[in-house]
């Protein structure tokens, strides 16, 4: 076994999440597990460094040369699709569904079984993460409908954060799109996307979400994509958010 850091390079569970295999919190799972080596020995630390000339395997397998070419798609998730490579209970997710011609991704956060809308995807499992990051600041906004008795002096007073059964909601602007009977499409923003945070508020004010649709993400824009379309982002634009992340392949 090794556990000797290198010397001009990166750590491996930034490398596994660059080439688009998994999150570095995953990277670290696998590490424990025994299912990564580096130059045909296995590797016990996730803090070790690794270098360009380093063969690192995955289960046996060399680990992609994807991480000179950064790659970001949106995507237009229909409801019915789980958010993840894989489902114990074998409903259909959204990797299942994507053309054959795109390489392996990972989602920018996740949207529910029955939520749809726009889902970032990469390739670079460390521009993924900046994207996430609530301190990154992008904001979430969703189209969402409703049922039941509307107080908008109570949701709009939300802006100022909110708790509900110990957990800690930051700042949600909640604004009214229009109204029919018990049913309204209201527009809502927010930067964290905890899990279903928006459902779960809409619930602590006694109100049903019957559908919720992510219109954008940061700067990225559902537009006219329909269910299940998907849209490559230029590499220049790309390029500029690896610049402002700091994000550097080896």
């Amino acid at each position: 076994m090794i556990n000797t850091p290198k010397i001009n390079g990166e750590r491996i569970s930034k490398r596994l999440a660059q080439a688009g295999l998994c999150s570095r919190r995953d990277a670290e799972r696998w590490i424990s597990k025994g299912r990564v080596k580096i130059d045909g020995q296995l590797l016990i630390s996730p803090a070790t460094i690794v270098t360009k000339s380093n063969l690192i395997t995955v289960d046996g397998k060399a680990l992609p040369t994807t991480t000179n070419c950064t790659r970001l798609w949106r995507y237009y998730k229909p409801s019915g699709l789980i958010t993840s490579h894989k489902d114990p209970y074998g409903r259909p997710t959204v990797f299942n569904y994507l053309p054959k011609n795109i390489p392996r991704v990972i989602s920018v956060g996740r949207l529910d079984l029955n939520s749809e809308g726009l889902l970032l995807l990469s390739n670079d499992g460390s521009l993924t993460r900046q994207l996430e990051l609530p301190s990154t600041g992008l904001i979430r906004r969703y189209h969402v409908r409703v049922y039941g008795k509307l107080n908008m002096s109570k949701l709009v007073a939300i802006e100022r954060g909110i708790a509900i059964e110990g957990v800690t909601y930051s700042s949600i602007k909640i604004s009214l799109n229009r109204q029919n009977g018990s049913n309204a499409w209201l527009t809502v923003s927010l930067n964290e996307g905890k899990n279903r945070e928006i459902k779960k508020v809409m619930e602590y004010f006694d109100l049903i979400v019957n559908r919720l649709i992510r219109i954008s993400y940061g700067s990225f824009y559902l537009n006219s994509l329909k269910s299940n379309e998907i849209d490559e982002v230029s590499p220049k634009i790309v390029k500029n958010l690896k610049e402002q992340f700091g994000i550097s392949n080896l």
